[in-house]
């Protein structure tokens, strides 16, 4: 496991004359010299822990600092199983796509999206087709016209050297 030492002062590290002490029920203790709050903490057996540096005076708790870092690293491990991670799938076609295979990747474009990932749809033009952008414009209409109950447009439809790229994103429930 990481140690997550998130650069706290903690006891004989802090330096200030006078701190804002909140005790271990969290009731404010009020302003008091750092001698008399590290006697405090000791006392109950427990840290005195920086949390506000920058506060005037800082700001310090009387706590358990191990059960406080404990806490936090679960804190992250459920904020991180919570998190959705969205990946891009891309779809290619060519200009001389046919109708029927237009249909067959829209069909897993569709999936793709329901599954919550976004789709880049890339039409890629070969040797003289590059004059004729206009008909990757159409392929890629064709391509969201059958798509547009289930994605939003995220990126317009653009042309990147060889490739005109559109993407698509979920619509949102």
């Amino acid at each position: 496991m990481k140690n997550i030492n998130k650069d706290f002062s903690m006891n004989e590290e802090i330096r200030e004359k006078e701190l804002r002490v909140i005790g271990s029920d969290g009731e404010q203790l009020g302003v008091i010299p750092t001698v008399e709050a590290r006697r405090l903490a000791e006392e109950k057996d427990l840290d005195l822990v920086m949390i506000s540096p920058n506060a005037t005076p800082p700001v310090c708790k009387i706590m358990d600092f191990g059960k406080y870092i404990y806490e936090q690293s679960k804190k992250e491990k459920d904020a991180k199983k919570k998190q959705k991670i969205v990946s891009i799938k891309e779809v290619r076609c060519s200009l001389t796509i046919e109708e029927h295979d237009i249909d067959i990747k829209a069909k897993n474009a569709r999936k793709f999206l329901l599954e919550g990932d976004k789709v880049k749809i890339t039409v890629r033009f070969r040797g003289r087709e590059m004059e004729l952008a206009h008909m990757g414009e159409k392929i890629l209409d064709n391509f969201l016209s059958k798509l547009e109950d289930v994605c939003l447009m995220e990126k317009r439809p653009k042309r990147e050297g060889r490739n005109m790229t559109m993407v698509l994103g979920p619509k949102k429930a």
